[in-house]
């Protein structure tokens, strides 16, 4: 098999469409149609379902996916073991504010010692935008919080949500509980206005920040309530105790996305002392009990 049509079939898999798939492999739209079209013939039968507005694999697609995967990894593991120069120093990374924070100050040392030619692109913003990015082939690897079920995510490990407020403040003392979250879209407001809603607690909308500064300096101050991780309280605030009468959360899931084709040597030990670092996190454990919807 030809493995460059077997990257073009896994990246058009990865990206749920051809547009997209164009973009990361920096080619046109109907260059990667006419690979899949001549993979398609090689194999004998039709790899995707093409709609108006998605591509998606058909059972003989879901099929090939895993053993393109593994051939496209030989390929690149064969390349490096004769010699060949690893392609790609510069990693296009996606992930929150909250998540960089936690992880960063120990991989960039690190990754920066083994690697000190490698260029890394840092954007930082709510998960949904950065799938989307990832989709458009514009990021390399990405950590997230997953949304939504997509092919590119690697589930990582779940993290429970807790609600926070300023030390010192009493949430009793609140009849209509003032919130400070993100930007419509996601999942952590989602998940609290949901909690809200089937407890019947009263609340408003005072501060909304796509940035974790602006909710956290509203929280700080004792002006609002909001919620996060555990490993995301910032200082001056405390969780939230079950005794104090708002209602439990649910907890998140932690997702991977990298580029389909074969990666660096840089990009790859990226992402591996990245996993290691998110899946060793004493809150990324294994998966509790889920709430009653």
């Amino acid at each position: 098999m030809d493995t460059d049509l077997l990257r073009a079939f896994v990246t058009v898999a990865e990206c749920e469409g051809f547009s997209a798939a164009a973009k990361v492999l920096h080619r046109t739209q109907s260059a990667v149609s006419l690979q899949i079209q001549r993979l398609e013939a090689q194999m004998g039968q039709a790899l995707f379902a093409r709609t108006s507005r998605r591509v998606l694999l058909t059972a003989s697609g879901e099929r090939l996916l895993p053993y393109a995967r593994h051939m496209l990894k030989l390929e690149a593991e064969a390349r490096e073991a004769l010699g060949e120069r690893p392609r790609g120093e510069l990693i296009r990374f996606g992930t929150s504010e909250e998540q960089a924070a936690t992880y960063l100050p120990h991989l960039l040392p690190r990754h920066a010692a083994r690697f000190p030619e490698a260029r890394l692109e840092i954007v930082c913003d709510i998960s949904a935008a950065l799938v989307e990015r990832f989709q458009e082939g514009l990021l390399d690897v990405v950590l997230s919080i997953r949304h939504a079920p997509t092919p590119s995510g690697q589930l990582l490990g779940w993290e429970p949500m807790v609600w926070v407020v300023a030390e010192w403040c009493d949430v009793e003392a609140w009849e209509t509980l003032p919130l400070a979250l993100n930007p419509e879209g996601c999942i952590f407001r989602a998940h609290a206005l949901s909690a809200l809603g089937r407890a019947a607690r009263r609340w408003e909308l005072h501060y909304v920040s796509p940035s974790p500064t602006g909710i956290n300096l509203a929280v700080r101050a004792g002006l609002a309530l909001t919620v996060k991780t555990p490993r995301s309280v910032p200082k001056g605030c405390r969780i939230v105790g079950a005794a104090e009468g708002l209602p439990p959360l649910d907890q998140v899931e932690v997702e991977l996305h990298r580029r389909p084709d074969p990666p660096s040597e840089a990009q790859d030990a990226f992402c591996r002392e990245l996993e290691r670092l998110v899946c060793g996190h004493a809150e990324v454990a294994a998966p509790q009990p889920r709430l009653a919807p």
